[in-house]
């Protein structure tokens, strides 16, 4: 493949995922479609998949700006927090993570969206973002009790991770046993603290 060849791959690469974002954010990822993408990015139906395997591989390169925006979110909002006590920081994010979601609604659930298991063959990148996410969790977690091991944190993380992020959705998607979105904040607050102090 030429320098030029790979240049234009890149550029086409970068378009297709500015659309495929604005797309998500506006409509959710079931709003994707290939020749809609094609014609907007100006290719031909084809290129999309010399650039990506599948519209899959398209919302992961998504998914990825979207996991980048929340940990840069995140550690905004926890600037000037770091002295703070490990439930009181975890209140912190948590409250940007639902700020993030409420904002970039269709962008967070699209991060959901992909059905991925433990089994399935997930990018190493996407993985690696996942776990930046969890260390973001597992700090104060291993703070709060410094005898856990490694693999017990690391339970604990995903734990509280799914904990929350069921809370969130409920509550987002204004399920009726879901809490108020009023209470959203107050009630993850609430969970926190009892599990930390």
């Amino acid at each position: 493949m030429t320098r030029q060849t790979e240049q234009r791959r890149a550029a086409l690469r970068d378009r297709l995922i500015e659309i495929a974002e604005r797309e998500i954010a506006s409509h959710g990822t079931g709003a994707l479609r290939a020749r809609a993408l094609a014609k907007e990015a100006d290719c031909a139906l084809g290129a999309i998949y010399n650039v990506f395997d599948d519209m899959t591989g398209l919302t992961l390169a998504v998914n990825m700006r979207t996991f980048e925006r929340i940990g840069r979110y995140i550690s905004g909002a926890m600037a000037g927090h770091l002295d703070k006590a490990p439930y009181e920081r975890l209140i912190v994010m948590s409250n940007a993570y639902v700020d993030f979601a409420e904002e970039n609604l269709n962008l967070w659930r699209a991060l959901f969206d992909v059905e991925m298991t433990a089994e399935s063959a997930v990018p190493g990148w996407y993985l690696d973002e996942l776990g930046r996410m969890f260390r973001h969790i597992s700090g104060p977690l291993a703070e709060a009790d410094p005898a856990a091991d490694a693999a017990e944190i690391e339970r604990r993380t995903r734990t509280l991770f799914s904990a929350v992020h069921g809370i969130m959705l409920l509550s987002l998607e204004h399920r009726i046993s879901g809490v108020p979105r009023d209470d959203l904040k107050p009630m993850i607050a609430f969970l926190l603290s009892r599990v930390l102090r």
